[in-house]
């Protein structure tokens, strides 16, 4: 069978129109209508709103996000805060541990998180050592990660020993979420990611530190690892600052979790706290896995559903501009 019958073949099959001389094709698409584009918008989070859901005991969902992906799944799902976590140092940079990461890389994670996720409440965590130096060291990068990266919050990590960098980012304007109990950025200090608050006197430590910090100005409450018992008492004597638990019982005002974690991605250890809403990982195996032996057995792509011909005409015209022997060449494997 020659070229041109087999080009002219494969035309008909596809069914291919043309209009005023000129062949129909579409190389980009409008994006897809999302499946809720019916629902009505939400409104802006805002710190107003989290206390008002906080007064109305209604739940908050906070999750991180750490690309323009994550953060557009943060918004057309519903989240209520997104959080840029300095986690993404592990479950997406490779380091070994949160304190590795730097300003400029927050900044660039967070500036893309910033143009998919519009509606959550935005907030980025401050990396180790952005903050402890000074408070001036503490204003410059709380700023930038507001100014460059567009987060509308920033949050800390520590005690009372913060309260005063609490107190001056909140004074120039910053919006502070505090977090309390565990800190992952201190983890060398305490021997490893333990448990926090499990005797009377650590556990008085941790309510002052979160009383201590909510008078500094800290609009809201990470409360990390901590006995159930603990984090219901200090959402009880918070006097505005909404609790956002993460291992810290079901009394918080509100969770949080890590999104590797939730669906599953992670492959580093899984803490207690962690519950698994999806198996992405698995998916991605199956993927992976299945587009390598299509490859492999030549059924990727498949030439009529996922090729493009050229028409008849143009073939023939290319055809009558290759050297002779290609030519013959090219009829030869054809034929």
């Amino acid at each position: 069978m020659s070229t041109t019958t087999l080009v002219a073949s494969a035309l008909r099959r596809q069914g291919r129109r043309e209009v005023g001389g000129a062949r129909r094709w579409m190389s980009v698409r409008p994006e897809a209508k999302p499946e809720n584009a019916t629902r009505p918008a939400r409104k802006k989070v805002t710190i107003q709103t989290l206390q008002r859901l906080r007064n109305e005991n209604v739940p908050i969902a906070m999750l991180t996000a750490y690309d323009f992906p994550t953060g557009r799944a943060c918004e057309t799902h519903g989240v209520d805060i997104t959080l840029v976590g300095d986690s993404l140092a592990q479950v997406c940079l490779g380091y070994d541990s949160t304190t590795r990461i730097t300003m400029d890389e927050m900044v660039h994670h967070c500036r893309a998180v910033s143009r998919g996720s519009k509606t959550p409440f935005l907030i980025a965590d401050m990396p180790f050592g952005s903050y402890h130096t000074s408070t001036d060291d503490a204003v410059r990068n709380a700023l930038r990660l507001m100014q460059e990266g567009h987060a509308e919050a920033v949050k800390v990590e520590g005690g009372i020993e913060i309260a005063d960098i609490v107190h001056r980012l909140t004074t120039v304007g910053v919006p502070v979420m505090a977090h309390v109990g565990l800190l992952p950025q201190r983890h060398v200090m305490s021997s490893g990611y333990k448990v926090q608050g499990k005797d009377a006197r650590s556990a008085m430590h941790i309510l002052e530190s979160a009383i201590a910090l909510e008078q500094a100005g800290a609009f809201a409450m990470v409360l990390e690892a901590i006995p159930h018992a603990l984090g219901r008492y200090i959402t009880q004597r918070l006097r505005y600052a909404p609790t956002i638990g993460i291992g810290a019982g079901p009394d918080t005002d509100g969770q949080v979790l890590v999104w590797d974690d939730m669906l599953g991605t992670w492959s580093g250890h899984k803490a207690k706290f962690v519950r698994r809403f999806g198996d992405v990982r698995a998916e991605i195996e199956r993927g992976v896995t299945s587009y390598i032996h299509a490859v492999q057995e030549r059924s990727f792509p498949d030439p009529e559903k996922e090729g493009y011909d050229m028409p008849v005409e143009e073939w023939q015209t290319f055809m009558s501009m290759v050297q002779p022997g290609a030519r013959m060449r090219e009829a030869s494997l054809s034929g």
